[in-house]
């Protein structure tokens, strides 16, 4: 991944910066269990299952799953019956009661593994962050961390999570003639709260953004990983096995749907306004290959909105990955439509390009189904950090000495692209001077070095 794609986070060069935050907690860690026991897992945020059949092809089993949406749970008992699920909020759930539905005490569980509600750190909608319920419920994962005392944790989430603000304020309210921002609605506020509560965890933290296709997933999906070693271990992000151009080439729509065949395809329908227009692309091609008297049309209110806007009347591209499937790909903005056929992608098709099995059920409508597969962690991620994990623990049970827990309680961003960013990364960014409320660039740049200050 480019530093380039990386900046695409960031505004313009006028804009004010802030160091990247390393936080520290109190040491206490307990010695790994390096015996040849069953690598094992309490799965909160559980979804459709995606993190943890990556996880069990890389040697992990699944001891219990938390997840109250209805659809998960049905899909979970679809496909494995006899895994107990615990089906309720995981505020109203004790620690306890999943440690006694895995078998298991404190300290001997292998991995938590959870992503958290991502929609509120998501760049679109209301953008609440931590704030929302939702989006504290980190601290709900942090919490059965803490009590159940794992020997790694794995968390992840969109790359929106390095961005939010703890308070969030709308781009039209920023810039001359609006207040100064507070600390908590500076980009990047939100982060620093949740590194600084992983700290005090006592694990040893890594985190760093990474992109799925460069782990075989058939998807350009960008994902911020946060791994905790209880004691020390000398974790890593996952190592890539693909790249855009190297060898092992990134997987494109092409090669992951060639073999599916389907004798009863579900997928929702575009309207025929959709319709009529997608009808004129080729494959690869969006609402910026239209003639310009239908743009309007094809982009409807973000017609006067700035930035790429590449989901509108989108045609997928056979011998690229696909972008990030969304939940929705009939939306007006995040349009999944087949490179040939006049449809959005099916839920058939949708699993393969989050890697599922061709076996596994999923529940519910078919907008649900849509809705937890493209929330699900590609099969691949997870299979790639299982495999990071086991390596960890064979280095571990070959040194006769254990390594020293100087790092327990520090939180670390190992990759340096991101740490790069995070060092010139803005406070801040502003509308286009065409549509500020007062657009002259010395009004911008004086309300910027007070925001700097």
């Amino acid at each position: 991944m480019s530093l380039a794609s990386l900046m695409r986070f960031a505004s313009k060069p006028s804009e004010v910066h802030f160091e990247p935050f390393i936080s520290a907690g109190p040491e206490h860690a307990i010695a790994p269990d390096c015996s040849d026991m069953a690598k094992t897992i309490i799965s909160l945020f559980s979804g459709a299952m995606g993190l943890d059949i990556g996880l069990e092809k890389a040697g992990f089993k699944t001891l219990v799953a938390l997840e109250m949406n209805k659809t998960a749970v049905a899909t979970i008992k679809l496909n494995k019956p006899g895994l107990p699920v615990i089906d309720r909020d995981i505020a109203l759930v004790e620690s306890d009661e999943l440690l006694k539905a895995a078998g298991a005490t404190p300290g001997e569980v292998t991995v938590v593994t959870g992503g958290p509600c991502c929609q509120t750190f998501s760049t679109a909608g209301r953008r609440q962050s931590i704030r929302d319920k939702r989006g504290g419920l980190f601290r709900e994962f942090l919490r059965i961390v803490s009590d159940t005392r794992p020997r790694f944790f794995v968390m992840e989430n969109v790359k929106g999570i390095l961005s939010a603000a703890v308070r969030h304020r709308p781009l039209d309210k920023r810039g001359p003639k609006c207040r100064y921002l507070r600390k908590d609605e500076e980009l990047g506020s939100a982060l620093k709260v949740i590194l600084r509560e992983l700290g005090a965890l006592g694990y040893y933290v890594i985190y760093g953004l990474v992109n799925c296709a460069d782990y075989g997933v058939p998807q350009k999906r960008m994902r911020v990983l946060f791994i905790g070693s209880r004691d020390g271990e000398q974790i890593s992000l996952p190592t890539a096995t693909h790249s855009e151009n190297g060898r092992s080439k990134w997987v494109t729509l092409r090669e992951a749907l060639h073999d599916l065949r389907e004798a009863d395809p579900e997928f929702i329908e575009f309207t025929a306004d959709r319709k009529g227009l997608l009808r004129r692309l080729q494959a690869g091609q969006n609402w910026r290959n239209l003639p310009k008297d239908l743009h309007e049309e094809a982009l409807g209110g973000a017609f006067d909105s700035w930035g790429g806007r590449s989901g509108f009347c989108r045609r997928l591209n056979w011998d690229k990955p696909a972008p990030t499937l969304t939940t929705s790909p009939d939306g007006r903005a995040t349009t999944l439509c087949h490179p040939t056929e006049l449809r959005p992608l099916t839920v058939r098709e949708y699993a393969r390009l989050q890697q599922f099995p061709d076996e596994w059920k999923f529940g519910g409508t078919v907008y649900r189904r849509y809705d937890l597969i493209g929330n699900a962690v590609p099969v691949g991620l997870g299979t790639a950090i299982g495999k990071m994990l086991s390596s960890t623990i064979r280095k571990t049970a070959s040194q006769r000495n254990y390594p020293p827990k100087a790092k327990c309680g520090t939180v670390e961003c190992v990759d340096e692209l991101l740490a790069e960013w995070l060092r010139n990364r803005p406070r801040t960014k502003l509308h286009p001077a065409s549509v500020r409320k007062a657009n002259t660039p010395e009004a911008s740049k004086r309300w910027l070095r007070r925001v700097a200050a």
